[in-house]
């Protein structure tokens, strides 16, 4: 039976920054959080690096901010900037608090150094950071009567004013799908928060999960949100190339605590196109390893660690040294096999330092927002750390209003009457195919005008596609995800061709220069139609 469910606040997502703005806002209000597989399922649990922040006495907080600017070519919004890094020691005590097992030495946190940073400040957990953030947070949500999870929950679109044909523009909860079940419910809430995550799904090889598939992005955008610098898509330099290994990564801080990286011969090429070879930020990386695979026409290339002492490595990396024995790769005496994979999504929707998006009642944090942290391209570590300054940032936003009485207008059930079950799914795994390969040969590394209308013209073949198969037939989670790619991926495609410059993680071979001036790339949807 379909329900229409209320609470004070809606967490669509259950990573860092949803959990944490759960917890944050708990004392006061009726949560839900919505996971759309299980609690483990997205990103964070992947992330093995760790939260950049000042903890050591020789480093400042001008130089992770320096650092963070000089990463993101000088596109970073310094106010967002500023806020995160004055915000980070303060981050990390947080989490210490909720009990996540940082590593120590000497009793000390430990601290490694990752690309792009000028000093040691990356508080980790050996090599499984995400990891151990999660599952302390997740021991948390699970004991706080006040916040009700909700799994295997999909959410189709969000429900505004504007959709009900009311006035204003405000968001009033959501539709979501039970993937289990197959019922459509109402989830009504004053303040809906979208931590959805990214879209690296977008592209044929990535770090991510099966579920970064963009859904708040695309959520936001149909319901009339701005996208800012949506062609800002990082690249890890350094996937497991394994036919088994299903896109994982292999930590930076490999090359922090000494990584080489190596052509096939072995020998070494980093100095070659950075005087800070294999430190040097992802975007440097990952196009000298693009560069290099190509020039040779090599299906991979190798980062070797095994000259460090084997106790090291295996203390320091267990999630890798074990990920890569049971593959038969002994990083203590082998190079590992790697090659670059769509890591991180580092436009989304629009937000001010509070979270808030064009649109009343309706936040996004994490990687699905846009706050201007992270510029042209995202330094290492700042991520996890971004997910808790803002969702912080988030909570105080919120519960200043949380006194506010609100009285929802009549919201209709999800109407189903006019669709049927679909007996040609294998069209969505087509697609979905398709969509994946084009982005990665035409929306990739480097990008040409050329290619860019290519990916457009497929694009827009695919969604008039997509589009009609969503009118016809009942939902599915697959469905939901390949249409929001397919969208996310469209505003890559349009964002990517009004950069003319090559900036950070944008580099095109017909504009191959910096431009005059560094500016946002922002796409308003203006009279867009949602089917």
């Amino acid at each position: 039976m379909k329900a229409q469910r209320e609470f004070d606040i809606l967490i669509i997502g259950s990573g860092a920054a949803g959990l944490t703005l759960a917890l944050k806002l708990a004392t006061n209000a009726r949560i839900a959080v919505l996971s759309k597989g299980d609690l483990t399922s997205g990103s964070t649990w992947l992330a093995q690096g760790g939260v950049a922040a000042v903890v050591d006495e020789t480093d400042i907080e001008q130089n992770h901010a320096d650092d963070t600017l000089t990463a993101g070519s000088y596109l970073s919004h310094s106010d967002a900037v500023t806020y995160t890094v004055e915000n980070a020691r303060e981050s990390v005590d947080w989490l210490i608090e909720q009990g996540v097992p940082f590593s120590k030495e000497n009793g000390q946190l430990h601290l490694t150094k990752e690309g792009g940073h000028s000093h040691r400040r990356i508080i980790h957990a050996a090599d499984a950071t995400g990891k151990a953030i999660l599952q302390s947070l997740i021991e948390k949500v699970q004991a706080e009567p006040a916040i009700t999870l909700f799994q295997q929950s999909v959410a189709i679109d969000l429900i505004t004013t504007t959709k009900l044909g009311l006035s204003g523009n405000q968001c009033l909860g959501a539709y979501i799908l039970n993937n289990d079940t197959g019922v459509i419910d109402v989830f009504k809430a004053r303040h809906t928060v979208l931590a959805t995550g990214g879209a690296s799904k977008a592209y044929l090889y990535t770090s991510n999960s099966d579920g970064a598939s963009g859904d708040g992005i695309a959520m936001a955008w149909r319901s009339g949100c701005r996208v800012a610098n949506m062609e800002f898509n990082q690249f890890h330099p350094t996937c497991l190339y394994h036919p088994q290994a299903k896109s994982f990564l292999v930590s930076e801080a490999v090359r922090g605590e000494g990584g080489k990286l190596q052509l096939p011969d072995g020998s070494a090429f980093m100095h070659k196109f950075d005087s800070r070879a294999e430190l040097a930020p992802r975007d440097i990386v990952a196009r000298a390893i693009d560069h290099e695979m190509k020039r040779l026409g090599a299906d991979c290339l190798y980062l070797d660690i095994s000259h460090r002492d084997d106790d090291f490595i295996k203390s320091h990396f267990p999630t890798i040294y074990q990920r890569c024995q049971q593959l038969g790769i002994d990083i203590c005496k082998q190079p590992i096999p790697i090659v670059p994979a769509a890591h991180y999504t580092c436009g989304g929707v629009m937000t001010d330092i509070n979270g808030n998006t064009d649109i009343e009642g309706l936040y996004a944090i994490g990687e699905t927002a846009f706050t201007g942290l992270h510029g042209a391209n995202r330094l290492a570590s700042n991520s996890l750390l971004e997910c808790i300054v803002f969702a912080s940032a988030c909570a105080k936003e919120i519960s200043g209003q949380l006194d506010t009485k609100f009285y929802y207008p009549e919201i209709p059930s999800w109407d189903e009457s006019q669709v049927t079950d679909s007996d040609e799914d294998v069209i969505i795994a087509h697609n979905w195919d398709e969509l994946r390969r084009f982005m990665w040969d035409y929306v990739g590394i480097v990008r040409t005008d050329k290619r860019l209308q290519r990916a457009k013209h497929r694009s827009d073949l695919l969604q008039k596609e997509i589009a009609d198969y969503y009118s016809n037939y009942k939902i599915s989670k697959d469905l939901l995800e390949l249409r929001n790619l397919a969208l996310v991926s469209e505003l890559m495609i349009r964002s990517a061709m009004l950069r003319k410059e090559s900036r950070g993680l944008h580099f095109t071979l017909d504009y191959p220069q910096l431009g005059p001036q560094p500016r946002d790339t922002i796409l308003t949807p203006i009279n867009y139609q949602w089917p």
